[in-house]
């Protein structure tokens, strides 16, 4: 429909339709684009969400970010770190940089066939001269504390929709603010240090790799109706409704750089997303793998079967 689009990614909503539409997305740094919603707004942190482009190639979301991300002093959590050039970065060499790989984050459950394309795509960076080898990464409570954070979000800025007659709510959203109203400040408290925790665990990730690669969902696309009662023959963590999205939310909790980049399809002839992350403010080096990827194997160039 459009070459160019933006998205809020507050848990994988940039990355998420980039995995099951076959296109590209990236979710900048946490603060690396303007999260200002005016003076009227509620005030409300923003641990989470980060606006940020959706494209058909790479080079495009760097020409669009470039033209999106910047300094906003009416922001209190926009970076005021300089804006670097990112077009410049796809075009920049990968050879001899490290890559870690996790099949599922320590604990989430994916499809056979996801995990099959996803580890071949990891390894096609192992062709283009840089070190591949699986991260020691375990997370532990992983939802509960990017959950916390997003629902009690969604019900300080969309709350007063409960009670209007005019506005009906999807249950998904009505769900999401009513869970949001019941979270106490322990539990919020609770929720800022196991942030902490994550972002030491992602840290010491980090501290060996330049950059963190796994599938971008745990399945291929599904009818908007019938969410995945079974993932691999387990049961969905931490419900269907939320199980196939293992490794988007914690990379919204801690903030830093993830794309999802095209990188085959499964039997059906849907497509599969290989999720790349980076340090914290180095959206570059995202871009210079996922552009080498991309010249590596151009999937973008290949369209599902539509019956």
């Amino acid at each position: 429909l459009t070459s160019l689009a933006t998205g809020g990614d507050g848990g994988g909503s940039i990355r998420i339709p980039a995995s099951f539409n076959g296109t590209y997305g990236i979710k900048p740094t946490q603060g690396r684009v303007s999260s200002y919603s005016g003076v009227d707004a509620p005030p409300a942190s923003n641990y989470t969400s980060q606006q940020g482009p959706l494209t058909r190639t790479v080079r495009d979301s760097a020409l669009l970010l470039q033209v999106v991300a910047g300094y906003d002093s009416r922001d209190p959590g926009s970076l005021r770190a300089p804006t670097p050039d990112f077009e410049a970065a796809v075009g920049r060499g990968i050879e001899g940089l490290r890559v870690g790989y996790s099949p599922d984050y320590g604990y989430g459950a994916v499809d056979p066939q996801v995990a099959q394309i996803s580890e071949k795509a990891a390894n096609v960076f192992a062709e283009l001269g840089c070190s591949v080898e699986e991260a020691d990464l375990k997370l532990e409570g992983a939802f509960d504390t990017w959950f916390t954070f997003f629902s009690s979000n969604a019900y300080l800025t969309q709350g007063h929709l409960l009670d209007d007659p005019d506005d009906p709510l999807s249950w998904y959203a009505r769900w999401c603010i009513e869970a949001g109203s019941k979270v106490t400040g322990a539990e919020y408290a609770k929720a800022v240090g196991e942030r902490d925790r994550m972002l030491q665990q992602f840290g010491d990730v980090f501290e060996k790799y330049d950059v963190l690669v796994s599938p971008t969902m745990a399945v291929t696309a599904f009818s908007t109706e019938e969410y995945p009662q079974k993932i691999d023959d387990q049961d969905p963590y931490p419900n269907p409704s939320w199980g196939f999205l293992p490794f988007t939310h914690p990379i919204n909790t801690i903030g830093h750089a993830a794309a999802s980049i095209p990188c085959g399809f499964d039997s059906d002839g849907m497509p599969v997303g290989l999720h790349i992350v980076g340090r914290h403010g180095d959206e570059e080096t995202v871009l210079a793998f996922s552009a080498a990827f991309e010249a590596a194997r151009p999937w973008v160039q290949h369209r599902p079967q539509v019956s």
